[in-house]
């Protein structure tokens, strides 16, 4: 019974986090697109609160109910292949999200140089994470 809660938390969390990974680069290519003061602020205290107040705290519970699944029979999960590759996967995302965090401290700062084109490109990579992850988990490919 603990399992299954643990992996409906980690699915809820993973859910919610998914979602600011999918908004916050969608965020960005508006606010790139923004010629007026006020959208640029608006956009700054909309990408912050969505950072801070959803997208790490979605990221910390995705990881800490990880954590506890495979601590619950770690022998088994860290003998399959697909597990390995799915934490490389998590990794990148961890990665990601801080690519994110950057790019908000230099749009807060006025700093930024990528046009919104680039952004648009940049929403693409949570999708193919999250592509690879569904796959590894339910095919189970190795």
């Amino acid at each position: 019974m603990l399992y299954l809660w643990l992996k409906a938390l980690h699915i809820i969390s993973l859910v919610c986090w998914f979602a600011g990974l999918f908004y916050l680069p969608r965020l960005f290519v508006y606010h790139a697109l923004s010629e007026d003061s006020v959208s640029r602020e608006r956009f700054c205290v909309m990408e912050r609160k969505l950072y801070r107040g959803i997208m790490t705290p979605a990221m910390l519970a995705t990881l800490i109910f990880g954590v506890a699944l495979i601590s619950l029979n770690p022998s088994y999960y860290f003998s399959q292949g697909w597990l390995h590759a799915k934490l490389v996967l998590v990794i990148l995302l961890i990665g990601y999200q801080h690519m994110c965090g950057v790019q908000l401290k230099r749009f807060a700062l006025g700093e930024n140089t990528h046009s919104h084109v680039f952004f648009r490109w940049f929403n693409e990579a949570p999708v193919l994470a999250l592509i690879g992850i569904v796959i590894l988990v339910i095919v189970r490919p190795f």
